[in-house]
């Protein structure tokens, strides 16, 4: 018998606020348990993820257990903040999925290389984001086996 598991949670790196709000509705429509946080940028998701500047407080910043990311953003963007993450031995077990507009093979490949664990290519229509953000859910939340909470030093 499958123990339940706890509700973890994402967060999403995306810099245009209609989208953080559709895929807020997404989850809210698919009936997700998952708590969203939201960050605008690379900077601010590795200010997240070492809990720096607004996000000292570990309250404030609660170690994902999935992250969403946009690969274009300003300043840091997506790709910059997956080489960083993917490189940091207490960071680099928290699953990434791309979540972007960008179909372009050197994208893909590159984020491969980097380490991400799955590339996803933004739908076009509301109806297709809850449907993937369902699937997301079958998929990271009841059939992956995901790490939990902080990583042991070893």
């Amino acid at each position: 018998m499958t123990k339940p598991r706890k509700p973890i949670l994402i967060l999403i790196a995306e810099d245009d606020a209609d989208d953080r709000m559709l895929i807020g509705e997404a989850f809210q429509e698919s009936r997700l348990a998952n708590e969203l946080r939201f960050v605008c940028d690379g900077e601010e998701l590795i200010d997240y993820l070492h809990r720096r500047g607004r996000y000292a407080d570990p309250e404030a910043a609660p170690r994902p257990g999935l992250i969403l990311l946009d690969l274009n953003m300003p300043g840091k963007n997506g790709r910059a903040a997956l080489a960083e993450i993917k490189a940091e031995a207490g960071l680099r077990q928290i699953p990434i999925v791309v979540f972007t507009t960008s179909q372009a093979e050197e994208d893909i490949y590159r984020s491969y290389d980097l380490g991400v664990n799955s590339y996803i290519t933004k739908p076009v229509t509301f109806e297709a984001l809850v449907e993937l953000v369902r699937t997301l859910g079958r998929y990271w939340f009841e059939i992956v086996e995901l790490p939990s909470g902080e990583p042991e030093e070893r």
